[in-house]
């Protein structure tokens, strides 16, 4: 069974999911093109920032390996200074 169909009770085309976000695009006046894949792209980054497995995120995903699974995530400047701030090893003198 497919999760979205169009009018006719059939699978939705991926063309149409495209359409129907670039239809929102300019609705709503976003200058920022907007795509599922971003979305995709979104997801797996906010997965792992709240502390999700990136083996979790491969199963969500659907991906067969980690290393496709790390293409679609992005670790953010403050994650990474944070686990730098964490990990150093004045850290503990300082505290």
């Amino acid at each position: 069974e497919y999760l979205f169909l169009n009018y006719r009770g059939e699978q939705i085309t991926s063309r149409s999911i495209q359409r129907i976000f670039e239809m929102f695009r300019k609705f709503l006046k976003l200058e920022r093109k907007i795509t599922p894949h971003k979305i995709r792209h979104s997801f797996a980054t906010h997965m792992l920032n709240q502390g999700a497995d990136l083996r979790i995120v491969q199963e969500l995903l659907g991906h067969k390996t980690l290393a496709s699974t790390e293409k679609y995530t992005h670790v953010s400047l403050e994650d990474l200074a944070r686990m730098c701030d964490n990990i150093h090893p004045l850290k503990k003198i300082v505290e």
